[in-house]
């Protein structure tokens, strides 16, 4: 006979099921439960399900305290006095439950969203259908940085009926000159929290589904799976290649961008339609060889170009409209404001999307990636600390004090007494250290000082050791007065 139960009916909904606040009734899980509801109250099916029969997108649902919608455990077993509680998504500005019921039908269109996608409905190319279109439609967004700003923002605006951002960051002074949807106010804030509340601000009716986390190969497959998009607003490799593996397993069309100083990079990556990523680039640079933006830097308006074009691309993929770049990777120069378009061909041999494929499952991205190789690590014997240098220089220690960042950054902060040798000069420039010297290589943060570390003991330098934390560690700990980047 199964579980005795109570589904608690919300406000909106309760006039399709005589006007109950709670239905009491028999069922094994709660998707016989839910079944079970409907099928005593057929006005409530189209509210509920779609017409292929799966719970809809914008209708969350409760067992006692658990939110199991999301997580796809509509079957999860009951149990007498279980307490099922269905909570459709929060459409905004309603000024009746008339308006609140049928704001939340995704087949059709308010009078007041009519009115917001006014100009989408005017273009031949989107009208009603399209704009219906975009609001059953699900977009995940992986990062809520550079790209992830204005993406997030037009995709809201647009009318996507889900989005989801994935992203685990603070924010961070260093953010503000490119990522314009957070201000001073918001540093230290989460970036989900806040790219969150910009979204449902810009657009009420759209739900936002935020994953406070990073990104892995254990939980990648479940985040994308319930999405039709996936855009790629990631800054490293590993997770680059874990999106585009991911979404190629998954068969989800990949909205690709990429920046670096005055220079970016967007195209779409479908394997059921044309190349992934790995068929562009097979394996990843060396770990050091292609410096992040925070090395390197970048133009704070470049982001929000390429963001906009993936968001054109997002929605050119939603409405099944217009030419995708699909087999085509555009690149952008801003110095030269020059558009370029390269041709990508499908690698039959690609390990995820070729012929004979190798890779059936996500693999470790950091370890194919080169991050925390040997070469990346080293040992606490040739570490030192921020404050430990501070003591030997104190007590008037002989140290070569070893600089292996850019000029640009020698400029803004360095170190009294350094030595300023970037990384790519330190292979032809090694004869102008002593193996007799005490040297102590830093960076920034510690990533490249360590490289250089394990190459100059390799070399036979046994007198040298890595700044942990590098320049910033001296400015957090020692120096507070330290210009910082």
């Amino acid at each position: 006979m199964g579980a005795k139960v109570k589904v608690l009916i919300p406000t909106p909904l309760r006039q399709y099921a005589a006007n109950q606040d709670a239905i009491e009734l028999q069922a094994k899980d709660v998707r016989e439960a839910l079944g079970a509801l409907v099928g005593q109250y057929d006005a409530l099916r189209r509210h509920l399900y779609t017409d292929e029969g799966h719970l809809r997108n914008f209708v969350n649902v409760y067992l006692n305290e658990e939110d199991i919608r999301y997580l796809q455990k509509e079957a999860t077993p009951l149990k007498d006095g279980d307490t099922i509680t269905i909570v459709p998504s929060i459409a905004g500005g309603s000024s009746s439950v008339m308006e609140s019921v049928a704001s939340r039908r995704r087949d059709a269109l308010t009078p007041a969203e009519i009115k917001r996608y006014s100009r989408h409905l005017i273009l031949p190319e989107v009208g009603m259908a399209g704009q219906i279109k975009l609001k059953q439609s699900s977009v995940l967004v992986v990062g809520a940085g550079g790209l992830g700003n204005p993406l997030l923002q037009y995709l809201g605006a647009a009318g996507v009926g889900r989005i989801g951002i994935v992203d685990f960051d603070t924010i961070d002074l260093t953010n503000l000159q490119r990522q314009v949807m957070y201000g001073t106010k918001d540093v230290g804030r989460k970036k989900l929290e806040v790219a969150k509340e910009r979204v449902q601000a810009i657009n009420p009716n759209v739900d936002v589904q935020s994953y406070d986390t990073r990104l892995t190969s254990e939980n990648a497959l479940d985040v994308l799976k319930d999405y039709d998009v996936v855009v790629d607003g990631t800054d490293n490799f590993p997770t680059r290649y874990l999106v585009n593996d991911a979404a190629v397993l998954l068969g989800k069309p990949n909205v690709y961008g990429s920046i670096f100083r005055f220079e970016g990079q967007a195209s779409v990556f479908w394997a059921s339609k044309g190349p992934c990523y790995r068929c562009l680039y097979a394996e990843p640079p060396p770990p050091g060889l292609v410096p992040s933006c925070a090395e390197g830097g970048v133009l704070g308006v470049l982001p929000g170009i390429v963001g906009s074009i993936q968001a054109i691309e997002t929605l050119k993929v939603l409405l099944g409209k217009g030419d995708p770049l699909v087999g085509r990777l555009l690149v952008f120069d801003a110095m030269k404001m020059r558009f370029r378009e390269l041709k990508l061909r499908k690698n039959p041999d690609c390990p995820v999307c070729g012929t004979h494929p190798t890779i059936k499952e996500l693999i470790d991205y950091e370890a194919f990636c080169g991050v925390n190789a040997p070469g990346e690590q080293v040992s606490e014997e040739f570490q030192i600390s921020a404050e430990e240098l501070k003591e030997r220089l104190n007590n008037g220690g002989s140290v070569v004090l070893l600089d292996v960042r850019e000029p640009l950054e020698w400029e803004i902060a360095h170190l009294d007494g350094a030595v300023l040798m970037p990384v790519a000069q330190v292979p032809n420039r090694v004869h102008e250290l002593s193996t007799a010297d005490e040297i102590v290589v830093y960076c920034k943060s510690g990533g490249r000082s360590a490289r250089i570390t394990n190459f100059l003991r390799e070399l036979g330098f046994r007198k040298v050791k890595n700044l942990e934390g590098g320049i910033d560690a001296w400015a957090d700990e020692i120096d507070p007065g330290m210009p910082r980047y």
